[in-house]
């Protein structure tokens, strides 16, 4: 791994043999941490891969086009995140399970005022979702459904009763971006972390809601008809980011985009 962006005057330049070595768990922490929030202060960050073709996915999943070091990166930013956001879709396709302590991260955590693991929160509209799997049933945080106010009744019972929080969040079925990130944040769930998918992320780009992009960009060409990192509604002009760091190893590179 090596720091390609930002480079001052003041950086040394690593030995030779160095220059591409693996880089621990707290560095990589120190690398991706949340800036410093104020009182009511909250960061929405987005964690996405695309290949260079713009791909986000091959054959509906996203771990053909990640790699090992994406992978260490993706469970240090879930570790530094007070919650993690996801669509029900993603859900389904990804088989998603409830986030892990880790001991690497117990210090840091405990440090930031945070609990062993992040929430997940997943946003749906129809509940159309599985509550017996164990991502509601046994995390080590309860689940957070973020859905709307007239969300199918029957649906929302069954998540309660299967252990999860419900969170209004929209006046109708839908969710509003924007209204979610609100309510997380009033719940203490302040440094959030979306991982998709491209609709989700879309919703949040459209909502001007997004605050940091940590895009990894695969050295991998897929052609076909995959989906985009976001999709969904189109935006008036397209927001502009500044970039704040880019990391590259193997070939991958590990870009942080903020707001400006």
């Amino acid at each position: 791994m090596r720091r390609l962006f930002p480079v001052t005057d003041q950086t040394p330049a690593p030995p030779r043999d160095r220059a591409d070595r693996d880089w621990s768990l707290d560095e990589l922490a120190d690398a991706y941490a949340y800036p410093s929030l104020g009182p009511d202060g909250h960061w929405l960050r987005a964690n996405m891969v695309s290949t260079l073709d713009g791909a986000a996915q091959h054959d509906g999943r996203s771990q053909p086009i990640s790699g090992e070091t994406d992978m260490k990166i993706f469970g240090t930013l879930r570790a530094l995140a007070d919650v993690v956001v996801v669509g029900a879709e993603t859900v389904r396709q990804e088989g998603y399970r409830p986030a892990r302590a880790r001991e690497a991260f117990a210090a840091r955590r405990e440090a930031a005022g945070q609990g062993p693991a992040p929430a997940i929160a997943v946003v749906t509209a129809r509940m159309d979702l599985d509550f017996s799997l164990p991502l509601f049933t046994s995390p080590l945080v309860p689940t957070l459904v973020v859905t709307g106010a007239t969300a199918p009744a029957d649906r929302v019972a069954e998540a309660v009763k299967a252990g999860a929080e419900v969170v209004v969040a929209g006046d109708g079925a839908a969710v509003d971006p924007a209204r979610a990130v609100r309510e997380l944040a009033g719940r203490g769930l302040r440094r959030q972390l979306t991982e998709g998918g491209p609709r989700l992320l879309g919703q949040f780009v459209a909502a001007d809601a997004l605050d940091e992009l940590c895009l990894t960009i695969s050295p991998m060409l897929a052609a076909g008809d995959a989906q985009r990192i976001a999709g969904g509604p189109s935006v008036t002009v397209p927001h502009r980011l500044a970039p704040a760091s880019v990391l590259e190893e193997a070939g991958f590179l590990f870009t942080s985009y903020r707001r400006i």
